[in-house]
């Protein structure tokens, strides 16, 4: 994932910043406790197409 582009990247939800998990090939909000996936290298950031994650994995987010 290009760094240059997670910087400028917000939720589409919440507009909160997002963090990238290079295993799961997400991009993770926090805010909106939602996971967007990253596909051949480009992520899909509509909130239809985003998982909801768990309280657990929302508290091991930075």
């Amino acid at each position: 994932m290009d760094k240059r582009l997670l910087d400028i990247l917000v939720c589409p939800v919440t507009k909160a910043p997002l963090i990238y998990d290079k295993d799961a090939h997400e991009l993770r909000c926090k805010a909106s406790r939602l996971a967007y996936p990253i596909r051949d290298g480009i992520p899909v950031m509509l909130p239809d197409e985003a998982r909801t994650m768990t309280q657990e994995e929302v508290d091991q987010l930075q």
